[in-house]
């Protein structure tokens, strides 16, 4: 595993500059202000769900740094705001997607937090846990197919998803055929309420990547230069034809799995706050600070800037309209969907 560069106070770039590493940063603040945006409208009555990434901050904002736009296509999965954010995304369109309205990228169709934009790269996904795994390989093998290279697909998923029967035809899919794939698993420990002793015998995700006969890795998901390079180097390996990687980032879900959820009734206050003394976006901020890549003036700043953005995105995303009750059956099947004209 990985060193705790962050947590020993060390700063080792991994070829990231200032500027990079200053945006990694406002990724991370932005990811949390946004998952509190939703738990907040939720609870005000005005979106009907809401998921939380924190504690996966650094992971997704050193993953996206990894992240080739305009030529990797990214498979989140629903707790991906960061990466989404990394790869172009804006606040503006997370919110629409939030409050279900017209203009999103979906229609207002999707279920909250399930993003897309073909400009970004970022492929539409499902609820149901690996089920958008298999096209997640569908496009890395479109890729091998055509003889792309400089490509590659970045796929992610939960702890609990690696217990599902797609995520291994995927994996074993990927490597028979050896795309350019990278499977992120972003280890939270949990699946929904289910802890990961309780959910596998191996604890060790990566370890998985032998029975494939393919390179396996796993880092320390709160550290996001870690991160970073972990994830550079598996999708550097896919886009050069070295075929796929399971990488495999340790973190924390510090949240509840969802507005519909009470963590508390399979977890204690006190176990979570423990896990909080290891939360990334304090511990970043503070290497930040101490290497004098920004000045206390300068995060100030930033955390002011970034509520701003996510008030004026919430303030415009509101104020559009739902969809049209006639556009229901838009873009579900081609041509006539009617029965009688089948």
């Amino acid at each position: 595993m990985a060193s705790t560069d962050i947590a020993s106070g060390r700063l080792e770039r991994r070829g990231l500059s200032d500027e990079q590493l200053r945006e990694i940063f406002r990724n991370m603040l932005l990811q949390r202000q946004l998952d509190n945006r939703g738990f907040q409208l939720n609870r005000q009555g005005k979106v009907p769900f809401a998921l939380g990434s924190e504690g996966h901050e650094a992971l997704q904002a050193g993953a996206a740094m990894a992240f080739n736009r305009g030529q990797d296509i990214l498979a989140p999965y629903y707790r991906d705001l960061g990466l989404c954010l990394g790869i172009g995304l804006s606040p503006y369109e997370i919110m629409l997607s939030i409050f279900a309205r017209a203009d999103d990228h979906n229609g207002g169709r999707q279920f909250p937090n399930h993003y897309s934009s073909k400009h970004a790269g970022l492929m539409s996904f499902s609820s149901i846990l690996a089920a958008h795994l298999p096209h997640a390989v569908g496009a890395a093998y479109a890729m091998k197919y055509r003889g792309e290279t400089g490509r590659a697909v970045l796929a992610t998923c939960g702890d609990g998803t690696t217990s599902e029967g797609e995520w291994h035809e995927s994996m074993n899919f990927a490597s028979v055929h050896k795309l350019p794939f990278v499977m992120l698993v972003e280890n939270n420990e949990w699946a929904i309420s289910t802890p990961l002793e309780k959910q596998m015998a191996q604890p060790e995700i990566w370890r998985r990547a032998e029975g494939y006969g393919i390179p396996g890795r796993r880092f320390n998901g709160f550290d996001p230069i870690v991160t970073y390079a972990a994830v550079r180097d598996a999708m550097d390996r896919a886009r050069s034809g070295g075929g796929p990687t399971l990488v495999e980032g340790t973190c924390y879900r510090y949240l509840a799995h969802s507005t519909d959820d009470n963590d508390m009734t399979y977890r204690t206050r006190e176990d979570v706050m423990e896990r909080r003394k290891l939360d990334p976006v304090p511990a970043f901020e503070a290497l930040l600070l101490e290497q004098s890549i920004m000045s206390a003036d300068d995060v100030a700043a930033m955390r002011k800037d970034v509520l701003r953005e996510t008030n004026e995105a919430t303030d415009a995303a509101e104020a559009r309209p739902y969809p049209a009750a006639a556009d229901l059956y838009a873009h579900v099947y081609e041509g006539a969907w009617q029965p009688w004209q089948s």
